[in-house]
């Protein structure tokens, strides 16, 4: 560079712009970045993802279809599995809570549930042998109440016992396999009392 073409004024504000541009990237360095801004450069499909998932779409949801009737199934009940036919009998066709007051009556022996069989005779009208099943009552009163409570969230009104039934279930050992424990399934269902147009039941 010859002597007329040197500038030294020139040459001071080079050097002054060089340092300014060097501040200002360290600055940008050290300046501390949010963690938004760094999860919007770094992923912005995620950023789409999570604006979906604030604003999901509802599902049209279909109404449930109530039932008719009402069921329970109990399985495995340490009552009798004979005495449980007999109830079955003793309670089909009446209504759940007349079917518990009787079972109640049973459980204080002021009421015989019917049998057959070498049993001993029993007092009442229509009945030859019959017997008070108080353990095997208890458990049934249990499920009735199980029962009503289905009614209710059905809508029934007015529940009947219409069926019944009484299953042996798997027997296993008493201590030292000595015994068989006694296991019975039961499966009640209720439907709404229907009558005529003279009002005789069906």
């Amino acid at each position: 560079m010859s002597e007329k073409d040197y500038n030294p004024e020139q040459k001071h504000a080079k050097s002054m712009d060089k340092q300014k541009k060097a501040v200002a990237k360290q600055e940008l360095a050290n300046a501390p970045v949010k963690k938004e801004d760094k999860k919007d450069k770094e992923n912005p499909k995620e950023e789409a993802n999570t604006n979906k998932k604030e604003e999901p779409k509802k599902a049209p949801t279909k109404p449930k279809k109530k039932r008719d009737y009402a069921e329970i199934n109990s399985t495995g009940l340490p009552i009798s599995t004979l005495y449980s036919k007999y109830i079955c009998k003793f309670i089909k066709n009446k209504k759940i809570d007349k079917a518990i007051s009787d079972l109640e009556q049973v459980m204080l022996k002021k009421k015989v549930v019917p049998m057959k069989g070498e049993i001993p005779h029993k007092k009442g009208e229509g009945m030859m042998s019959g017997r008070y099943p108080i353990r095997a009552s208890e458990g049934f009163i249990t499920v009735l109440k199980g029962l009503k409570g289905n009614a209710n969230v059905n809508g029934i009104e007015n529940p009947v016992i219409s069926e019944a039934i009484a299953n042996l279930g798997s027997r296993p050992f008493g201590r030292f396999g000595k015994t068989r424990k006694k296991r019975t399934h039961l499966r009640i269902v209720a439907r709404e009392l229907k009558k005529t147009k003279k009002g005789e039941k069906k």
